[in-house]
């Protein structure tokens, strides 16, 4: 019995190349030109301090009140991680997580949600298939001396509101 195993098995080993789709053709493997700059190509620093993101965090609900918006505003470092973070009364529920998970993207992918809500009007889906991501307008690196220190994320309005009280907070943060 144990011989018919193994003979069953080796034939499978043997025939497995017949079952594999080929390689395609050269031309057929890289599906846009390629760039000769790697995009987004920003280093990262030291990660942002609390009282930096404190700061942050405090401008962003001043910005939404302005505008009479509830919002929930986050900032991560590098890495993902929280720093600081808080929620307006009112604020839909679901916005709690959203403003951490569009300040984690946006960090994490050392770009503006921005960036991945152009692609997807481009018509570049693929991008929905990358962990993490979140193809909506509200969340941008936070960068000092030309580094990425972390990410500002909001959520509670129109993603569009959302991204203006992100970039009013970071151009204060200036």
């Amino acid at each position: 019995m144990r011989n018919v195993v193994l003979a069953g098995a080796a034939c499978l080993l043997v025939s497995w190349p017949a079952f594999a789709d080929p390689l395609p053709p050269a031309q057929d493997a890289i599906s846009q030109p390629v760039p000769d700059a790697m995009p987004n190509n920003v280093s990262y620093g030291t990660p942002i301090g609390l009282a930096d993101a404190n700061k942050l965090v405090a401008s962003a609900i001043a910005g939404a009140r302005k505008h009479d918006w509830r919002l929930a505003c986050a900032v991560v470092e590098p890495t993902g991680a929280l720093v600081s973070y808080q929620k307006m009364d009112d604020t839909q529920y679901a916005s709690a997580e959203i403003a951490i998970a569009k300040a984690r993207a946006s960090a994490e992918y050392r770009r503006s949600l921005k960036a991945f809500a152009d692609a997807i009007k481009a018509g570049n889906n693929g991008v929905l298939s990358l962990p993490g991501v979140i193809a909506v307008e509200g969340a941008m690196p936070i960068v000092k001396g030309g580094k990425i220190i972390g990410a500002l994320g909001c959520s509670g309005a129109a993603s569009n509101q959302d991204a203006t009280v992100v970039y009013e907070a970071l151009e204060e943060f200036k």
